[in-house]
């Protein structure tokens, strides 16, 4: 159950990142995504903001 809702955020996160289409919106979701997947871990937040926003800015171009 707990790798069907961590696989389920990431496609969220990857699907929001490029209706946003920029940086800062892929980096909120990469953050929500890494904070619900490692249980309010800062290190899984900001890993996830910073994976979130590589992402949005690369989908954004």
């Amino acid at each position: 159950m707990k790798r069907l809702l961590f696989v389920s955020m990431w496609a969220a996160a990857l699907l929001v990142a490029p209706l946003s289409g920029c940086t800062l919106g892929g980096a909120a979701a990469g953050g929500y995504v890494g904070h619900e997947a490692t249980h309010g871990s800062t290190v899984g937040t900001v890993g996830g903001a910073v994976a979130g926003g590589i992402i949005g800015h690369e989908l954004g171009k």
